[in-house]
């Protein structure tokens, strides 16, 4: 069900050139171990000035939007808020606004679902979201991630994290170093 929904989302951003990352739990299914996820989070290349662009998307692959102002909650939230009416599996497409982000799309992993390429967050941007989000299930994503790829490029999300501390505030890189301390131990 999952990826087929995925498959039909890469297929329709990239005929309509819309950059794009799969993120969160489906981006740790990648990366980590199997675990139960409900949703597909899609950060968008696109800011609030591309809505139109993306609601075109949407419609197109036959997603319902679970709201009813889209450009107040979009401006608001930067969250398109989908549903999959067949599967009933929610679909977040989020605008991106940040160097981060760009940054981060630029970086994504295309992974080739039988034959439809996808792109996934790289396995670093997804321990930067997850460090950054800071839930207890984030970090045991964190970690199993880390775990599972020891070759990973600590310094870009050292950076990263420092970046984000200095900017938004925060503990983040202080709790990244733990989650590495305590792999060690």
């Amino acid at each position: 069900m999952f990826r087929d929904l995925i498959k039909k989302i890469a297929a329709e951003l990239a005929r309509r050139n819309i950059p794009y990352m799969i993120i969160e739990g489906q981006a740790v299914l990648l990366y980590g171990e199997p675990r139960l996820t409900r949703d597909i989070d899609v950060t968008l290349g696109l800011g609030i000035d591309g809505l139109e662009k993306i609601t075109e998307a949407v419609k197109a692959l036959g997603l319902a939007i679970q709201v009813a102002n889209v450009e107040d909650f979009v401006g608001k939230t930067m969250v398109l808020p989908t549903l999959d009416g067949r599967s009933g599996i929610r679909v977040d497409f989020i605008s991106s606004f940040s160097a981060y982000e760009r940054q981060a799309i630029e970086r994504a992993k295309e992974v080739k679902f039988d034959s439809t390429p996808v792109r996934f967050a790289s396995l670093e941007d997804v321990v930067i979201h997850k460090v950054v989000a800071g839930r207890a299930r984030d970090i045991e994503d964190v970690v199993t991630v880390l775990l599972k790829n020891p070759g990973y490029d600590k310094k870009y999300i050292q950076d990263w994290l420092a970046d984000f501390d200095r900017s938004l505030g925060g503990n983040h890189l202080p709790a990244f170093e733990e989650i590495i301390s305590n792999l060690r131990a």
